[in-house]
């Protein structure tokens, strides 16, 4: 297991959504349990994300969406972390939650998300899969 203090989690909310409650509890609730985590505010583009991503040197991406817009603005954020030379949950693990139906989160998983976290999801369930993902990365298996 890789040391907590480590694991650099950026929390991003994209798109007009505005509603951060969610986020705002899941990113306390990981920086609780020692893991460093920047969140980005609302109403962030998927080009600010990805640019985030990268200045920030994450090791996971946690995206938070309850608009509705998860199956455009997910796959766009993807395919721009590629274009900036990141392999998905290879160099960045990304995992997503909010309002999104199971159909649409299995094939957000099939592009790449390594797992979509539904309302309710135990905070535990997320960290436990930080924790087992994690050590997966790139950065911490050459270490």
């Amino acid at each position: 297991m890789v040391e907590r203090s480590r694991v650099r989690i950026l929390v991003a909310k994209p798109g007009l959504d505005g509603h951060d409650r969610g986020a705002k509890v899941v990113a306390r609730a990981l920086r609780d349990a020692g893991f460093e985590v920047i969140y980005t505010g609302i109403r962030q583009t998927p080009e600010q994300i990805a640019e985030s991503v990268v200045q920030e040197d994450v090791d996971v991406l946690g995206i938070s969406i309850l608009s509705g817009a998860h199956m455009v603005l997910i796959p766009k954020i993807l395919r721009l972390l590629e274009e900036r030379g990141l392999k998905i949950n290879e160099d960045v693990l990304v995992i997503a939650g909010g309002i999104i139906p199971p159909d649409d989160a299995e094939q957000l998983e099939k592009m790449g998300v390594a797992r979509v976290f539904g309302p309710g999801s135990p905070i535990e369930e997320i960290i436990g899969f930080i924790d087992e993902n994690a050590p997966k990365l790139k950065k911490f298996r050459e270490n």
